[in-house]
């Protein structure tokens, strides 16, 4: 523990990250953002954090100066913070949230390399899991810190003023971070960092878990950088076999419909009468329910076909969530429609620690050996491309059509993203496979350990 402590630094940046991955999208609906606009604040920081995060990952990868990177990256994400509160036109928050996250982006893949430089390979699964378990705590922390600061700071505030205060309160914790990093972040061996395989490390990263983030919130920087260094395109598409394009073709599907849900929700939510400090319970029972299955999601995935596994995962999700919009138009956000909702956003994280498990796995299994690497690269980008239009056409179909519709259709298509899941017989071939219970899918966070 006492080489760790320095994580402290980096667990109270992620507070600020947690708090503001909500907070984002809640100011936008106090401005008087649409359903569309709500979309376009997803999309545009897929569409601009992915190739910023490549970009930038292989800058700060490859500078001498990994403690400057790591606290410039949170000081700009403080600057970021400190100033959207003073935003008043949703188009120039949009733009905001998307240089929050290319700003962040920076210090996932050195914070990587730091806690591994220094130790023997068979320690690394121990340092990344610390790393990712400060990171996880931190994330909950700061959709706790939403709660908590909208039940106390919020009933003296409008509500937002209360947000704008909360902006500044987290670009206070990440500037803070920063400085706690700065004098008590080590500075391991240059020679050793530079002596690193990163193909190594790369590939050892690849047996991680998706942590607390994702089941509400699935651009990871970090894992996209690490998943894509050694992409090649051309080599790829010359060697896919048809089953793992059309596994690709089904991700595109169920991801587009995640995203589809989670734009518009933080209007629908805020429309029926939840307020804020609910919302941001609602996000982290889901959070927190991805976060304590997923041992029990690497169990089943070792003694059930992986295949209906994750297609029973995939449906039940795409059910569960148009429920939340029935629900929440039966009920309203009275105690009776709190209590149904949160046992729906508890399914939607036990779904998604399940998903997560097996989905790398699956790509794994379907890659010819020498390309796995290279395939769960083109998986995580297409995840958060997928995203990124999920996004867009969730929030328009919103505005046009309702709440209601936008969750039923973003249902169907996971749906048929399970479908083709299930099509593919020859996902339940072991051969090739990881071991039991394995996942090769790398987000980081809480438990576990993977790439972030």
């Amino acid at each position: 523990m006492e080489g760790h402590r320095w994580l402290y630094g980096w667990a109270l940046g992620s507070v600020a990250l947690g708090a503001a991955s909500l907070l984002v999208p809640l100011y936008v609906v106090g401005l008087g953002g649409d359903p569309f606009e709500l979309g376009l604040l997803g999309a545009v920081a897929a569409f601009v954090g992915t190739p910023g995060a490549i970009v930038w990952g292989r800058l700060a990868d490859r500078t001498g100066n990994r403690r400057a990177v790591v606290v410039g990256s949170l000081l700009a994400v403080a600057v970021v913070l400190g100033a959207t509160p003073f935003l008043s036109t949703v188009p120039l928050v949009i733009v905001a949230n998307a240089l929050l996250w290319v700003a962040f982006a920076a210090a996932g893949p050195v914070l990587t390399l730091l806690v591994v430089a220094d130790v023997p390979e068979n320690r690394w699964n121990t340092e990344i899991a610390a790393l990712n378990r400060y990171q996880g705590f931190g994330w909950a922390g700061g959709l706790l810190l939403g709660i908590v600061w909208s039940a106390t700071v919020g009933r003296l505030f409008e509500s937002l003023a209360s947000q704008r205060y909360l902006f500044l309160a987290c670009a206070v914790a990440s500037a803070v971070a920063a400085l706690v990093l700065l004098r008590t972040m080590p500075a391991p061996s240059e020679r050793r960092i530079r002596r690193l395989n990163r193909d190594r490390v790369e590939r050892f990263l690849t047996a991680g878990r998706r942590g607390i983030r994702g089941s509400t919130f699935q651009f990871a920087p970090t894992r996209l950088y690490w998943r894509t260094r050694s992409l090649h395109p051309d080599r790829m598409a010359a060697r896919f076999t048809p089953t793992l394009a059309a596994y690709f073709g089904g991700v595109v599907l169920f991801f587009t419909g995640f995203s589809a849900f989670f734009a518009p929700l933080p209007l629908y939510l805020t429309d029926v009468g939840f307020s804020s400090d609910m919302v941001y319970g609602l996000y982290l029972v889901s959070s927190l329910g991805s976060a304590v299955f997923y041992t029990s999601a690497g169990r089943l995935s070792g003694e059930y076909d992986i295949r209906l596994l994750q297609t029973s995962a995939l449906g039940l999700r795409g059910v569960v969530m148009p429920l939340v919009g029935v629900a929440g138009v039966v009920v309203a956000a009275g105690a009776v429609g709190l209590l149904v909702s949160g046992v729906l956003f508890a399914l939607i994280g036990v779904t998604w620690a399940v998903i997560a498990v097996t989905g790398g796995t699956i790509v794994a299994r379907l890659a010819p050996p020498t390309l796995r690497g290279e395939a769960l690269g083109v998986y995580t980008a297409l995840s958060t491309l997928a995203g990124g239009i999920g996004s867009i056409a969730g929030g328009a179909l919103a505005n046009a059509s309702g709440f209601v519709v936008a969750f039923a259709v973003a249902g169907a298509v996971i749906v048929a993203g399970a479908a083709v899941v299930v099509s593919l017989g020859g996902i339940s071939e072991r051969t090739g496979a990881p071991g039991r219970g394995a996942t090769v899918d790398g987000d980081g966070g809480m438990p576990g350990h993977g790439g972030e």
